[in-house]
């Protein structure tokens, strides 16, 4: 395998997404086209693929595959001298979740053998098609119904899930995902533009990915009527049918139960200890000593991906707004999948 040829097609998929991304809305032409379609087509299959969601995932591809983050990544691994195949189970909760998988098993000498979600089987094969002809067919790969003859398998799935998948796959090397999301922790002095962030953090793919934030912890005194302040500008999300439902549906169970519960009409905060939360529901707790939060953080953390927080507080955690951005080196369940392809 060509590994600088992989390469260099990334680095041209990345200017083609841009080109795409960057258009002016009166030109049209085939490059466009191709693209509109193809999102449109993603979005009618899967509702929860807006093409603004789409386009937030392309936009997040093309900005990170430029030649100086390829090289910086791949230069602490070693690329196989004897191509394996390597079987991926891809999720689909948000647009091109996969794709990360996909890319470490190419650039690490192997074949990956794609077992598309069928929430996102669209995009995945597009862009491989797309890199591949950049790279003058320097990228193997196989779409399969089922794993077959494979050596090493990566699965993603729900905690159910993964305890079949962990059974099926127990004489193989594997890596086998399963549920896990995020959190955040305010100390109570952040700003308004801070606050705006972490609503990126909450509401961008609807909450639906494992980095989206589903329980803060505040400090005791903390007014809650400053996070619904700072959601504002995500209200439209209520105008998405599959969101307004899940809305409707927990807001009528609370009533119901006669649970306690902050509302502002497109999302609603509950006083829970809960790590996971309902999608259109933040789980908040108050603290009293960061000691509570972090012996929190330690007892969940096989299921937290990422905190979000203020440097200052001393966790291990990543800005406001950071959490839809993940760097090539940051990887699933923090399992660094590069240095499990090279056990292959």
């Amino acid at each position: 395998m060509n590994i600088e040829n992989q390469v260099l097609g990334l680095i041209k998929l990345s200017e083609y997404i841009k080109e795409y991304l960057t258009k002016n809305p009166e030109d049209d032409n085939e490059t466009d086209t191709e693209f509109e379609l193809l999102l449109k087509r993603s979005e009618i299959e899967n509702p929860w693929f807006t093409i603004d969601n789409q386009k937030f995932a392309l936009q997040e591809w093309a900005n990170l595959l430029t030649q100086e983050n390829i090289n910086n990544w791949i230069r602490n691994y070693s690329v196989s001298k004897v191509s394996k195949r390597v079987g991926l189970i891809l999720a689909g909760n948000i647009p091109l979740v996969g794709f990360h998988d996909v890319v470490s098993v190419v650039l690490s000498g192997h074949i990956p053998l794609i077992k598309l979600s069928s929430k996102d089987k669209l995009m995945v094969p597009f862009l491989l098609e797309k890199w591949n002809e950049f790279s003058g067919d320097a990228v193997q790969f196989e779409l399969v119904e089922r794993l077959e003859n494979f050596d090493a398998v990566i699965a993603t799935g729900s905690n159910n899930t993964a305890r079949y998948l962990e059974y099926y796959f127990k004489n193989h090397l594997s890596i086998i995902r399963k549920n896990r999301t995020s959190a955040a922790v305010l100390k109570g002095d952040e700003t308004p533009e801070e606050l705006q962030l972490l609503a990126e953090d909450i509401f961008r793919y609807f909450g639906l990915g494992c980095r989206n934030v589903t329980r803060v912890f505040i400090p005791e005194d903390f007014v809650i009527d400053r996070l619904f302040e700072s959601f504002v500008g995500f209200q439209d999300i209520i105008n998405h049918h599959k969101y307004a439902n899940n809305y409707d549906y927990n807001r009528a169970v609370y009533l119901l139960n006669q649970d306690k519960f902050w509302d502002n009409n497109f999302v609603m905060m509950k006083e829970d200890e809960k790590l996971f939360s309902p999608l259109s529901v933040i789980n908040f707790s108050r603290y009293s000593s960061l000691d509570e939060v972090k012996s929190f953080i330690a007892e969940n953390e096989e299921n937290i991906q990422c905190i979000v927080a203020k440097e200052e507080l001393g966790l291990d955690s990543i800005p406001f707004g950071d959490a839809q951005h993940p760097s090539l080196d940051t990887y699933a369940d923090n399992v660094d999948t590069m240095k499990f392809l090279e056990l292959v």
